[in-house]
């Protein structure tokens, strides 16, 4: 039996940053349904006041953050030293863990922005590592196409596909994370083997699938492949899943802990300026 849509959540219009106009599913209401990710976030826009403000210099600590980019160009900061730019089809991965203080700014003054940025919570035992951060070249994410010109791009995970297995480059992580980037063709049909995943989740962020509106999130169920078919336009969605924590949450903006007087703690350490302390190693 192919996994059967469970539960549809709209994507809803915010802002972020300086000022950063964002497409957003979040909130502690949703945090059992995207367990282990947290949020998923959108920009797309080709006007430079939905953008030009970017992320200025901001904290991090108990989870990890995925920027995937699909137009235009975004530069990365951090404490830590790296530094550099992403542009169409690259990702930065970075894994905050004790802390890390970064800036995401745009490096472009007009033109289409169209990027996403996903929290994925780490596990208790992990919280408080050694912070970390990598980036991915869009010709190092290893992708697949079939004879009706469907398209997957897999970020994280692996994923069985018409009697072909394809892989992430990224290592084994705790939480298990899968990562596509899928496009379908109009009126074709799409089957992913995604593995045993209790759940996978499906935004669609172009065009609409003959159940999924764009800016809506499916919540697909378990049992075995997933069946994705596209309408009239065809479609573009991130397929994303993991291994689900079922750990408590306790969030205040940019620090996510399991418990609230860690919270306090990532405060308190943040504005006596010991945040930092060690979280590169």
């Amino acid at each position: 039996m192919n996994r059967k849509l469970l539960q549809v959540y709209p994507a809803r219009p915010s802002r972020d940053g300086d000022g950063v106009k964002i497409n957003r599913i979040a909130g502690a209401q949703m945090h059992r349904v995207l367990d282990p990710f947290l949020m998923i976030d959108e920009i797309n826009s080709d006007s430079a006041a939905d953008y030009m403000g970017g992320f200025p210099e901001h904290p991090h600590r108990g989870f990890e953050t995925i920027t995937y980019m699909k137009a235009g160009r975004m530069r990365h900061c951090d404490h830590m030293g790296n530094e550099g730019v992403i542009g169409s089809g690259d990702v930065q991965w970075m894994t905050a863990g004790r802390g890390v203080l970064h800036s995401e700014m745009p490096e472009q003054e007009e033109g289409l922005m169209h990027g996403f940025q996903l929290w994925l919570n780490l596990p208790a035992v992990d919280k408080l590592k050694p912070a970390a951060y990598r980036d991915i070249s869009n010709v190092e994410i290893p992708s697949y196409r079939d004879s009706t010109g469907n398209e997957v791009r897999v970020i994280a995970g692996e994923l069985g596909i018409e009697d072909t297995n394809v892989s992430g480059c990224l290592p084994a992580m705790a939480t298990q994370p899968l990562l596509l980037d899928v496009s379908v063709a109009l009126r074709e049909q799409i089957i992913l083997d995604v593995g045993d995943y209790e759940q996978v989740l499906v935004f669609v962020y172009a065009g609409a699938s003959t159940e999924l509106k764009p800016k809506h999130l499916g919540v697909y169920g378990s049992g075995g492949k997933l069946a994705l078919r596209a309408g009239e336009q065809g479609f573009e969605a991130l397929v994303l899943s993991g291994k689900a924590l079922r750990e408590p949450i306790a969030q205040y903006g940019p620090f996510v802990m399991n418990q609230a007087e860690e919270i306090e703690q990532a405060i308190r350490d943040f504005q006596q300026g010991r945040l930092l302390m060690d979280s590169s190693g």
